[in-house]
């Protein structure tokens, strides 16, 4: 079974079917702003849902090496740029829609938000951290800052996941709803539990 996930995952056209998967829910949402299939409130509903696709795709990203480690199947680090591209693409439909509409473009406005609401705040912090990583994430860049440097800068994703769950979290202190909180929580705090157990046991087998 797994030499056929390795052959699956090492086709050429691998790659092309994980980005047109990827791509299914920015379809759906456009093809439902269109057709007016949001609700009552659209923007309020792209927002959310974008929101929850950035979330999604960091946690799958962030996946790739434990699976990788736990199946044996290296080839699977050949998606994981692809997959935290995309959780940037989504950030960015994310971002778009909240200052186009919910705040109308008005940069101002938008300022006075992020100031004012510290969870606005935190998601635009994230998304900066997520451009940085994004422009950096092609080889011209790991050469540019150097193969160490490069993977401490990488290891902000980490960061961003955290402060995406806190953003997501604040956000829904006001409905008191934190059911699907918890999830994304529990998911990250797996995830940073097996890169802590990673380092734990490289440090452990030079000691």
């Amino acid at each position: 079974m797994l030499g056929a996930l390795d052959r699956m995952c090492r086709h050429p056209w691998s790659k092309t079917i994980l980005v047109t998967v990827a791509s299914l829910p920015f379809v759906w949402l456009v093809i439902a702003a269109v057709t007016n299939q949001l609700g009552a409130n659209p923007a309020e509903a792209l927002i959310r849902a974008s929101g929850d696709w950035t979330l999604r795709c960091l946690c799958l990203a962030l996946a790739v090496t434990p699976l990788r480690l736990w199946t044996g199947l290296p080839v699977l680090a050949r998606f994981r740029r692809m997959l935290g591209l995309t959780a940037f693409a989504y950030a960015c439909l994310h971002l778009t829609a909240y200052v186009w509409l919910d705040m109308g473009a008005d940069w101002a406005d938008v300022l006075a938000d992020v100031t004012q609401r510290p969870f606005i705040a935190l998601g635009m912090t994230s998304w900066f951290l997520l451009l940085l990583l994004a422009l950096t994430s092609f080889n011209a860049a790991v050469r540019w800052l150097g193969g160490e440097r490069w993977r401490m800068l990488h290891r902000a994703v980490y960061v961003v996941a955290v402060l995406a769950v806190v953003h997501f979290w604040w956000m829904r202190t006001g409905k008191n709803n934190f059911a699907e909180v918890w999830v994304y929580a529990a998911v990250v705090g797996v995830l940073l539990g097996a890169r802590f157990w990673k380092i734990s046991s490289k440090k452990g087998s030079v000691a």
